[in-house]
């Protein structure tokens, strides 16, 4: 084991840096701004918080956490559920600290994932303290190696007073050369970002460090937590088939090819299930730029259908995990994983000409879309990337069942609860129902389209009759709206649990 882990340092002066996580934990101090790696259930620390949170229980202690996107149990179930955390940013996933936020116990502070390095360059989010980050290895010329995720980890790398970094084993080696770790210069100095294709390596291997910033360096031997998705059912399989003929009308029309363009999707199952489809369509040789590769992915990948893949996070099943993380090596010329400022970078997005596929929680009949709020008060997760991919693609895409909780809701409303996604970057609307396509048309020209096309049956009429009154009441607006009813149908879902009047 000795041999292993010195193997693994390739800076001989940080072997006698190998401390327990308890140790580790121990340089934390209440108050303090921690740093850590990890996006998506992928690539986080993990040891380390679990001491942390056991100090937790003896003594006061609550630090704020920033991290690439949301993380496993460890961080945002038993370190926030152990009262250790009192702010956190950017983005969460876990029902714990989702309770937590909501009963306003824990601050949050949600952001567009690819504004996260600049805020800790200004020092918004700062000084940070301590930066615990999740590694594979550290190379001989100080390039610390990810695991399975890039994150925020080199800003955080970067800027943080003090490193903790927890050496991973359960993960091969082979993961060495798949990262590309390129940061930009500070704003007003930066030359432009030199990504021309997905394919093009355009940083080192890992992150460089100053080894005199590494405090602590702990050793553990834990995979990720698997992903959340659930698997597809027939009203993805018709998300998934109305999305597909929509390319098939746009290549058709002349907009696309056979290859599409690049594609990114959203985290979710319900994302995740509609890029499953692709396996068995005649679209071949695509190529992914996004933030996280789910289970779909590499299943197109097996299936020749995905020729290259881009991100900052690998997210996957416990059964994939076992597939993928087992020969890495099948996989790693077909794969690479950036920092998430350029992954989700809108220079890069626009240049490349993306098309966008996120999730909505609802959507209005004029197209704005809500992607975080339950009845516009309660955080689900956050926005992660969706802007960031939403307002710089070429085609931006929000995927999302007709209905929720058994058909007691619809997920098309005449006006969202909280907007994330204004009328003007969202392009397309697609649920089980069918396909809106919006761009180009005025508000008046998009009702009729979302209505007839996306909305549950049981929705429909209750729809028309909430438009055409808000069209006699406002003289036919711009936008017609009855505030007073658009909002009736949050408060009746709030109080009696339905949409349905």
């Amino acid at each position: 084991m000795e041999q292993v882990i010195e193997k693994r340092i390739g800076i001989s002066s940080l072997v006698n840096k190998v401390v327990s996580a308890e140790d580790a934990a121990a340089l934390i101090q209440d108050g303090d701004i921690v740093g850590m790696s990890g996006f998506t259930r992928a690539g986080d620390a993990k040891v380390v918080p679990l001491a942390l949170a056991q100090r937790a229980k003896n003594e006061k202690i609550k630090i704020d956490v920033y991290t690439g996107a949301s993380l496993g149990p460890e961080v945002d179930q038993i370190l926030a559920e152990a009262g250790a955390i009192r702010k956190r940013g950017p983005y969460q996933g876990d029902p714990a600290i989702r309770n937590l936020i909501n009963k306003g116990e824990v601050l949050y502070v949600d952001a567009h994932l690819s504004h996260n390095a600049e805020l800790v360059r200004q020092g918004i989010i700062g000084p940070i303290n301590f930066a615990i980050i999740e590694a594979t290895a550290i190379t001989q010329d100080g390039l610390l190696v990810p695991t399975t995720s890039v994150g925020n980890s080199p800003i955080f790398a970067q800027y943080a007073e003090n490193l903790i970094i927890e050496l991973n084993l359960a993960h091969s080696e082979s993961l060495v050369g798949v990262h590309d770790i390129y940061i930009p210069d500070a704003q007003g100095e930066r030359k432009p970002i030199p990504i021309l294709s997905p394919t093009d390596r355009i940083g080192d291997i890992g992150i460089k460090i100053n080894p005199d910033k590494v405090k602590a360096i702990v050793i553990s031997n834990e995979q990720d937590a698997p992903s959340l998705i659930v698997e597809p059912d027939n009203e993805t399989q018709d998300m998934a088939n109305h999305l597909l003929d929509f390319f098939r009308s746009e290549i058709k029309a002349g907009r696309l090819t056979n290859k599409l363009a690049p594609l990114q999707s959203g985290v979710g199952s319900v994302a995740n299930a509609v890029l499953e489809g692709f396996k068995t369509s005649e679209f071949e040789d695509l190529i992914i730029f996004s933030e996280v590769l789910q289970d779909a992915v590499f299943n197109l990948i097996d299936a020749g259908k995905v020729s290259f893949a881009s991100c900052t996070s690998i997210t996957i099943s416990e059964e994939l995990q076992k597939k993928v993380y087992g020969n890495i090596e099948k996989y790693a010329d077909k794969i690479i994983i950036r920092p998430q400022e350029i992954s989700n970078h809108p220079e890069v997005i626009r240049r490349l000409g993306l098309i966008a596929i996120n999730a909505a929680l609802e959507v209005d009949i004029y197209g704005n879309v809500n992607s975080t709020h339950v009845g516009g008060t309660r955080m689900m997760n956050g926005i992660g990337g969706s802007g960031d991919f939403t307002r710089n693609s070429r085609l931006s895409i929000f995927v999302t069942k007709s209905y929720a909780k058994g058909g007691k809701l619809s997920s098309i409303v005449p006006m969202v609860a909280h907007h994330d996604h204004t009328e003007h970057d969202v392009h397309v609307i697609v649920t089980e129902q069918g396909v809106a396509d919006l761009r180009g048309l005025a508000p008046k020209e998009r009702v009729p389209l979302i209505i007839e096309n996306c909305v549950h049956p049981d929705f429909k009429q209750q729809l028309w009759d909430y438009y055409n009154e808000a069209v006699e009441l406002t003289g036919n607006a711009h936008t017609p709206h009855n505030l007073e009813k658009a909002l009736s149908w949050h408060v009746n879902a709030a109080k009696a649990g339905t949409m349905k009047f």
